[in-house]
This record gives structure tokens, C-alpha cells and sequence, in this order.
């Protein structure tokens, strides 16, 4: 079976930008960043999750972190801006993105949000982030994902 490019995948061939797809097995009982790092064979601290938050100023943003990390909202406000950050509830998150819980991709999002990713992303040669949809992860360069969305790299993980 010849796996489907999503549009993250499109936009990185667009860009030539190399990455690699990983499949991997999905349980809709754990969507955790945690479990797909299990489950694909990989770091959990490669394996990059993608949150979509609000600034009070901005509006709508993206942050990626390691999977095994947590959001740092008092330093994502300050990066990005805005005196204060939250989560978006996650019923608006297919409205925001296009993408449902467990494959929110930092790339190819309905609209150009900002995306903020954890510096600690420089440390490793390759990091993985959804492709767009569940059971695929895309592995590549951090310098390229960065490239790719036009992202800000900042300490926003505790």
C-alpha cells in the first residue's frame, strides 16, 4: 500500500525540504505524544507535538515541543508578543487548523498561524512532527521545519 502524501508532506516537497514519513500504529485511547514515540520506535524527546494556543494580542499560534515536555505559556507570551496565552479548547482546534486531535501538523494548517518550536529541537539532527493526520509522523531537519513554517525557535518548554 503506497502511503498518501498529506499537505504537510506537499508543502516540504514543494519547498525541497528532504524528510522521511514514519507510519505508526494509532490507539485512539492514547493520542499522546508519549505513545506515538513508542509506537513509531523513536525519542520521545525527537517527537515533536504541535498545540495550538491563543495570544491575547496575536490571536491564534502554534507551538511545537518535545513530546514529553509541557508548554511554557508565561515564555510563549512573551516570544510571541502577548501579555497572555492559553490553549484553544479543543472543539475549535479542526475549525482553527483543518487537523483533529492526535494529527495537528505545525505545516499546512488552513491558515499561516506562527509557529513557535522549543529550541531544544537544535540539539538533534532529525525531529519528527505530525504529518496531518493520525498514524503518520514526518522526520526531518529541524532547520528545515523551521524554514518550512517560518518559525520562531525560543525556550517555551518546562
Amino acid at each position: 500500500m503506497k502511503t498518501k502524501k498529506t499537505n504537510a508532506a506537499r508543502i516540504l516537497d514543494n519547498m525541497k525540504i528532504s524528510y522521511e514519513i514514519k507510519e505508526y500504529e494509532v490507539d485512539l485511547d492514547d493520542l499522546s505524544a508519549v505513545h506515538v514515540a513508542a509506537s513509531a520506535g523513536m525519542d520521545v524527546k525527537t517527537v515533536f507535538k504541535t498545540l495550538v494556543c491563543r495570544g491575547d494580542k496575536t490571536g491564534v499560534l502554534m507551538a511545537c515541543i518535545p513530546g514529553d515536555g509541557e508548554l511554557d505559556f508565561k515564555a510563549l507570551a512573551r516570544i510571541s508578543g502577548n501579555k497572555s496565552v492559553e490553549m484553544v479548547a479543543l472543539k475549535e482546534v479542526l475549525g482553527l487548523t483543518g487537523y483533529i486531535r492526535g494529527g495537528c501538523s505545525p505545516l499546512g494548517a488552513k491558515k499561516n498561524y506562527p509557529v513557535y518550536i522549543d529550541s531544544s529541537c537544535e540539539m538533534h539532527s532529525s525531529i519528527a512532527v505530525s504529518a496531518g493526520i493520525r498514524g503518520q509522523q514526518l522526520i526531518l531537519e529541524p532547520a528545515g521545519l523551521v524554514r518550512a513554517v517560518k518559525g520562531t525557535l525560543g525556550n517555551i518548554t518546562r
